[in-house]
C-alpha cells in the first residue's frame, strides 16, 4: 500500500493532469511538444509525476 501511494498516485495524478491539459489546450499546429496531443500530456505529466515521487522527503 505504501508502494501505491509513495510512486503510482503521483504519476497517474500527473498522466491525468497532463491528458487534461493535453486535451484542453491542444494548439492548431500540432508542434506544441506537450499540448500536441492529449497523450503525449499524459507522458509529461507522469514524468513529471515520477520525478516528483523520487524527490527527497522530509522526515518530521
Amino acid at each position: 500500500m505504501a508502494l501505491l501511494l509513495r510512486y503510482l498516485l503521483p504519476i497517474a495524478a500527473g498522466a491525468a493532469l497532463g491528458a487534461l491539459v493535453g486535451y484542453f489546450g491542444q494548439c492548431s499546429s500540432g508542434t506544441c511538444p506537450l499540448t500536441s496531443t492529449w497523450w503525449r500530456g499524459a507522458l509529461y505529466g507522469a514524468c513529471l509525476g515520477l520525478i516528483w515521487s523520487l524527490g527527497p522527503r522530509s522526515h518530521s
